[in-house]
């Protein structure tokens, strides 16, 4: 990977742009960023230097490596369709796209397969990681493709990780963050029952905390939601949104596999009543909001 690969980035939310600002500052050189909020991919242009472009296909054009990260599978067909003489496959060829949304693994698998047909090359990129991270460069990335095409794209994925695992073809990489993903969830949701079960109890929360912590109630989601739950601090860095999204993909996955995931279905039906409720903006912590006694939305 030279040095002066010319890279562009489709889909510039938080984690988008965390990524663009962390390849500007290890002096990679970003030409070119879309989002369908206009307004967001021209404020960070201006910060980089670079086009806010009106189409994705105007990032392939002037970027030999694109970076896409979408909402959903919705999203990431209509940036890679077919038909659309404004998506990125208008400029396919030549190009290597870099896909780092969580989605359906079938997804990747047709994303790669349209690529691949243009000329081009296509690697799954998927994060286990959040905002901060993005920013930091120490993003846990897996990645799912061809072996050659993950080789030639790893000196540039290693500045913005700092774990990077190849798991297998095209949708493997996709099937393990869903999973990485449905337990996280699941985590989420138990603790949110736990501290608020305990808030009914009467029990002090940070001595609780500090107790789960020492114990078999202990959890990374503990370190990072914990006290968030507590304070009812629900700052986005995972939003409920893509939470219910994503355990979506691991019960569609155990459907198809033939398995039953009760603890699964629960989780993600909780994080569909918080949507529903109007807070699917907020971080996946406030899960915590629909099993304290005290809050509002009970």
């Amino acid at each position: 990977m030279r040095q002066s690969a010319r890279i562009g980035f489709v889909g510039v939310g938080r984690m988008g742009a965390n990524m663009a600002r962390r390849l500007r500052d290890r002096q990679e050189t970003i030409v070119a960023v879309y989002d369908r909020d206009h307004a967001t991919a021209t404020n960070l242009a201006t910060e980089l230097g670079c086009e806010a472009t009106a189409t994705p296909a105007r990032v392939a054009e002037l970027a030999g490596i694109i970076f896409t990260v979408v909402s959903d599978d919705a999203a990431m067909r209509q940036i890679f369709s077919a038909t659309d003489t404004e998506s990125l496959l208008h400029h396919a060829k030549d190009r290597l796209f870099v896909n780092c949304a969580t989605l359906s693994p079938a997804v990747h698998v047709e994303v790669e397969t349209l690529v691949t047909q243009r000329g081009g090359r296509s690697l799954e990129t998927c994060m286990a990681s959040s905002i901060t991270q993005a920013r930091q460069g120490t993003l846990y990335l897996m990645c799912g493709g061809r072996p050659d095409v993950f080789e030639s794209a790893k000196p540039l994925l290693e500045k913005l990780s700092a774990h990077l695992r190849y798991i297998g073809s095209a949708g493997e990489a996709a099937k393990v963050k869903a999973l990485v993903n449905m337990v996280m969830n699941c985590n989420t949701a138990a603790l949110a029952e736990g501290l608020g079960l305990g808030a009914a109890l009467d029990l002090d929360l940070t001595m609780l905390r500090d107790i789960f912590s020492q114990t078999g109630a202990a959890s990374r989601v503990l370190e990072t939601d914990g006290e968030d739950m507590q304070n009812r601090a629900h700052d986005c860095y995972f939003s409920a949104t893509h939470a219910a999204k994503d355990s979506g993909i691991a019960l569609a996955l155990a459907k198809t596999a033939g398995l039953t995931v009760p603890l699964a279905q629960a989780t993600y039906d909780q994080y569909q009543r918080l949507v529903a409720l109007g807070k699917g903006e907020l971080d996946k912590s406030a899960v915590s909001e629909l099993t304290f006694k005290d809050r509002s939305s009970h």
